[in-house]
């Protein structure tokens, strides 16, 4: 396979349309990958041509983030690769200034994680959750100082409202931040809600999408079956938890599930290479994070873009998928907008009006000979 590099939101990093998460580097929180398998992903990864690393302060307890930056150095890779990483959630019991958004946990993680990851620099630095305290300006002003002294190359935001999005965005223009570059939203067939406000946002006001979960924790994949008895993976452990991202077991989900095995049989590709290929086609996406516990399905995500799925094909999955749009977004439908442009066609821009910018072809020879 041959990996493509597109810009990142409206900054000028070049990242792979394919991000390799660390989630799974480690056995700390029961499940994940050993240090054997996790060296061997990263390695099919790079040699498959990815440069875009998804990480966090959080993920098995630092053994993602130290793990990731041994193997980088190992392999000479430090400047071509992309480091991503992101601070918020609290490992110190009774310190409410160890997580958070504030200045002070924000200067605390960053020094952190570049000590894990044995660098001196983090190529994207995302906020990871929104904790409903800590004031947008205060987030983005760290943010940038983090920028001006050289620790933080780029920002970005991950599970965020959409108006906390715009807001930060605006302050960075008009206070003259570092401007967002990315939003790390979950996003698959089976949850499709930044659709409403985020796709537009990312593709309007430069904040790439980096889509995490694109197999909803494992579901897309196939292995997983309504009345199915034993472990199959990791949602089996959840199926009674009460937390929103595992809970994935649904009459819709099912649907879901069962089109996309046909479409993929069609396809004669694998369920999870279909479910891949249709997020990283939708509006907004920058680039797909692939989570794996073994080399196998490393190495099948990596063939998730060999191929393009067919507008008949495509048109199923995004019917059986679709849910009704939530107030307000009921009003901008045709059904409303019609009504507003007097019935006439009316648009944004012409046809081929922004050509799209891609750079292929063989490089000029420099050499007299």
């Amino acid at each position: 396979m041959s990996m493509n590099y597109y810009t990142l939101g409206n900054s000028g990093l070049r990242v792979s349309r394919l991000a390799l998460g660390t989630m799974t580097f480690g056995t700390e929180w029961g499940w994940g990958a050993d240090r054997e398998t996790a060296r061997a992903m990263f390695d099919a990864y790079v040699e498959a041509g990815g440069n875009f690393f998804d990480t966090a302060d959080l993920y098995t307890g630092g053994t993602a983030e130290t793990w990731l930056g041994e193997f980088v150095a190992e392999r000479g890779l430090r400047d071509k690769a992309v480091i991503a990483t992101k601070f918020t959630m609290n490992k110190e019991p009774g310190n409410p200034n160890a997580g958070g958004n504030g200045r002070k946990n924000i200067m605390r993680a960053v020094d952190a994680s570049l000590k894990r990851l044995g660098t001196d620099y983090i190529d994207l630095y995302l906020m990871h959750v929104w904790d409903r305290l800590t004031p947008a300006e205060e987030v983005l002003r760290t943010l940038d100082d983090l920028v001006r002294a050289g620790k933080v190359r780029h920002i970005g935001l991950s599970d965020v409202p959409a108006w906390y999005a715009g807001r930060a965005q605006a302050i960075a223009e008009l206070r003259g931040y570092e401007p967002v570059s990315a939003l790390q939203l979950e996003y698959s067939l089976v949850e499709r809600s930044i659709e409403h406000e985020f796709a537009p946002f990312a593709s309007r006001h430069g904040a790439g999408i980096m889509a995490w979960s694109p197999l909803a924790s494992g579901l897309l994949s196939g292995k997983y079956r309504p009345a199915q008895a034993g472990n199959a993976g990791r949602l089996d452990g959840f199926r009674n938890t009460t937390h929103p991202g595992f809970q994935k077991f649904s009459e819709r989900n099912w649907a879901i599930v069962t089109e996309l095995e046909k479409v993929a049989s069609e396809l004669d590709r694998s369920m999870a290479q279909v479910a891949l290929n249709w997020v990283a086609a939708q509006p907004g996406v920058a680039t797909v994070i692939l989570g794996a516990t073994k080399l196998a399905q490393l190495q099948d995500n990596l063939r998730a873009l060999d191929f393009s799925i067919p507008a008949e094909l495509r048109k199923r999955l995004d019917s059986v998928s679709l849910a009704p749009a939530p107030f307000p977004h009921s009003f901008f439908g045709p059904e409303i907008q019609v009504r507003v442009a007097g019935g006439v066609v009316t648009g944004d821009k012409p046809s081929g009006y922004s050509l799209p910018v891609l750079i292929e072809g063989e490089a000029v020879s420099i050499s007299s000979n």
